[in-house]
C-alpha cells in the first residue's frame, strides 16, 4: 500500500494506507489497539480490485498522533476525524467497514450521514454489552486510572519476537507468521534498547462512560444503506444469539455472515474469506 500522512481539521495527523485507485472508496476502521497494518493480507487477498481502499490508523494507534496533554479519546472524537478523513480521501461512492470498535465508529457514521454512506460492513461491531456501572463510580475509577497510566513508563518488549508472543497470548487462533508481522508494524523503539507498541497508553483506561444501547439504536436506526453484519465462528465476543436478533433488527437492510475458522480478530485468522 502507498503510505502517508494526512492533516486533520481536528488538529492531529493521521496515518493512512491506501490501495487502488477506483472511484469507489472503502475505508477500513480497526478495533480497540490494533491499526492500519492489519487490513493488509485481507486486501490484497480480495478486496483492492477495482476499489480506492484507505485503512487509516485512528487517533492515539499506530503512526497517527496521539491527543495533547490534558485531552482524552473520547469516543465521538473518532466521529469528527472519520468525518473529516472522509471528506479527504472519499471519492464518489464511500463505503466503511468497522472491526469491533471500529464498527461502532463506522455505524455511527452511517447513522449521522446517511445519505453519504453507500456500504456498510461491521466486523463484530455491534458494540459491547450494555455498561451496568453507575456514572459516579466509574468517573471517579477513570479520573484514578488516568493519573497511574500518566505517571508510568509504557510496557516495552526485548524483542520483536517477544511482541509477537505477546500478541499471540491474546489471541489463540493468530498465526505465528501474522503475529509477527503485527509486532513489527505494531512497535516502535522504547527506551534501553527496546520495544513498545504503538498506541497511546491512555487507551488502557476505562472511560468515563460505558456503551449505552439506547444511544447506539438511535443511530443504527437511521443507517440506509445495505449492511453486512459478520461473525467469527469461534469468537469469544459474540452476543447470545437472540441479543445479535435484536441488535440487527435495528437496521433497515442488513443481512449476517459467519466465518469459519475464525474468532474476534477475524481479519487475521481469515483474510481471503473475510476480504471475499
Amino acid at each position: 500500500p502507498a503510505s502517508r500522512k494526512l492533516q486533520l481539521a481536528t488538529g492531529l495527523g493521521y496515518h493512512v494506507l491506501e490501495w487502488g485507485d477506483g472511484d469507489h472508496t472503502v475505508v477500513l476502521i480497526h478495533g480497540f489497539l490494533d491499526t492500519a497494518w492489519g487490513w493488509q493480507p485481507m486486501v490484497e487477498a480480495a478486496l483492492s480490485a477495482g476499489l480506492h481502499v484507505v485503512a487509516p490508523d485512528m487517533r492515539g494507534h499506530g503512526d497517527s498522533d496521539w491527543i495533547g496533554p490534558g485531552g482524552y479519546y473520547h469516543f465521538p472524537d473518532y466521529l469528527a476525524d472519520l468525518h473529516e478523513l472522509v471528506a479527504q480521501v472519499g471519492r464518489a461512492r464511500v463505503s466503511l467497514v468497522g472491526h469491533s470498535m471500529g464498527g461502532s465508529i463506522a455505524a455511527y457514521y452511517a447513522g449521522a450521514f446517511a445519505d453519504r454512506v453507500h456500504k456498510l460492513a461491521l466486523l463484530e461491531g455491534l458494540g459491547p454489552p450494555e455498561s451496568k456501572d453507575a456514572m459516579p463510580a466509574r468517573v471517579a475509577t477513570w479520573l484514578g486510572v488516568w493519573k497511574k497510566v500518566r505517571e508510568k513508563s509504557p510496557k516495552s518488549y526485548a524483542s520483536v519476537e517477544e511482541a509477537a508472543a505477546r500478541i499471540a497470548e491474546h489471541d489463540p487462533l493468530v498465526s505465528a507468521e501474522m503475529a509477527r508481522f503485527l509486532a513489527e508494524k505494531g512497535t516502535t523503539p522504547a527506551l534501553g534498547g527496546r520495544i513498545r507498541f504503538k498506541h497511546d497508553p491512555l487507551h488502557a483506561t476505562p472511560g468515563p462512560y460505558g456503551f449505552s444501547l439506547a444511544t447506539a439504536e438511535q443511530f443504527w436506526r437511521r443507517v440506509k444503506c445495505p449492511t453486512l453484519l459478520v461473525s467469527g465462528a469461534q469468537s469469544l465476543m459474540r452476543h447470545a444469539p437472540s441479543e445479535e436478533a435484536r441488535r440487527q433488527k435495528c437496521f433497515q437492510h442488513a443481512r449476517r455472515a459467519v466465518v469459519e475458522g475464525a474468532g474476534h480478530m477475524m481479519q487475521r485468522h481469515q483474510p481471503e474469506r473475510v476480504g471475499e
